[in-house]
């Protein structure tokens, strides 16, 4: 739900063949909710807001490495990670951030019991299924976005729903959904809401819910698409397949035009995972065995491996957010690790009046003391 910043991307060109980057980002372990002896914690980024808040999943091992672990939603902020507890049960998952460090998502109510959508705000983790009307009989099982009015996205047992000061209103998709399988993925502060729906058996379509009307996205020519995220500005990421049969193509939707964004070389497949309001999007590229994170800018998609310090020796698997900033929350490969990448030089352009609303809001949380995607990948 973040997005707008331009990035400019200094190259060296030699001779006709090799495009040689500069270090373009500094790099941040996000770290884990706590190690054990000598077993790493395992952790998984989801979302980041303007502060450069990040929230996930993060896991410790309980005793040897063939243990299950106990993921617990975190936020991190000012360099320290923050365990954000559950509903009672044993697990919890961030899943969506806002500017004013609001964090969303799903957490287990018991052990082993079922699972509740939840807002972490003012240091306290809340079941947002206490503040809606008994009566209607909807449990929200999931939340995965919010934006910074506080309009609440995710997934329920009547069907996809939007959350506002405690009133309910159930999402209708473009079509019938195949054994009822839809997503909310993305909203922005203006209330638009995006996502997929299944319309059959392994075929998907993307959806963008606007002003209380809700269309097709459409595809890159083929069976199925998938929206991942969407801006203040309305435009759409997310992936779909192009005419070749047995491949994704990231995909960037606005003014009623979805536009293939290719893929790197050496790579069949890409899926975009998030955008900012400067239009840069990211997300992976794949080819069936090894991964690699991106960011789409200025026309061009970069491998963000050729942007950090190769003397990190770090292989960057999936970028999952990127601010107005233009910083990065990326994943690493298993075990997995979270990093956090920002600009070493970040020109910003001049923001527009709703965007310079946007961080009044940020300026008035820290004020009042306030905490300062589904894809094919195998984490």
């Amino acid at each position: 739900m973040l997005r707008f910043s331009r990035l400019i991307l200094p190259f060296l060109l030699i001779g006709n063949s090799h495009l040689i980057a500069e270090v373009v980002y500094n790099v941040a372990d996000l770290g884990t909710l706590g190690d054990l002896g000598t077993f790493r914690g395992l952790t998984v980024s989801d979302a980041i807001n303007n502060a450069g808040q990040v929230t996930g999943r993060s896991v410790t091992f309980v005793g040897a490495p063939t243990s299950d672990g106990l993921p617990h939603a975190f936020l991190y902020s000012n360099g320290q990670m923050l365990d954000l507890g559950t509903l009672g049960g044993s697990t919890s998952s961030g899943m969506g951030i806002n500017n004013l460090g609001q964090v969303v998502g799903s957490a287990s109510t018991s052990p082993g019991g079922q699972a509740h959508a939840f807002l972490y705000t003012n240091g306290l983790m809340t079941d947002l299924n206490t503040s809606i009307d008994p009566t209607l009989n909807i449990t929200l099982i999931e939340a995965s976005g919010i934006n910074d009015a506080g309009q609440i996205i995710g997934s329920s047992n009547a069907g996809l729903f939007i959350y506002s000061n405690g009133q309910i209103t159930i999402l209708e998709t473009p079509g019938p959904s195949f054994a009822g399988v839809a997503g909310a993925e993305g909203i922005n502060n203006a209330g638009q809401v995006t996502g997929f729906w299944l319309k059959g058996r392994l075929v998907s379509g993307a959806f963008l819910y606007s002003n209380g009307q809700v269309i097709d996205l459409g595809t890159l020519g083929g069976n199925s698409s998938y929206a991942t995220s969407i801006n203040d500005f309305g435009q759409v990421v997310g992936y779909s397949d192009p005419p070749v049969r047995g491949v994704s193509h990231a995909f960037l939707y606005g003014n009623g035009q979805m536009t293939d964004l290719g893929t790197l070389p050496g790579y069949s497949s890409s899926y975009g995972l998030g955008i900012n309001n400067a239009g840069q999007v990211i997300g992976f590229a794949n080819n069936g065995i090894d991964s690699r994170a991106f960011i789409f800018s200025n026309g061009q998609m970069l491998d963000l491996n050729d942007l950090i310090d190769p003397a990190l020796h770090l292989t960057l698997r999936e970028a999952t957010g990127i601010n107005d900033h233009g910083q990065i929350v990326a994943n690493g490969p298993a075990p997995s690790r979270a990093y956090l990448l920002t600009p070493t030089a970040s020109p910003v352009p001049e923001p527009s009046t709703f965007f310079l609303f946007g961080f009044a809001l940020l300026g008035l949380a820290g004020a009042l003391g306030l905490a300062n995607k589904r894809v094919p990948y195998n984490h």
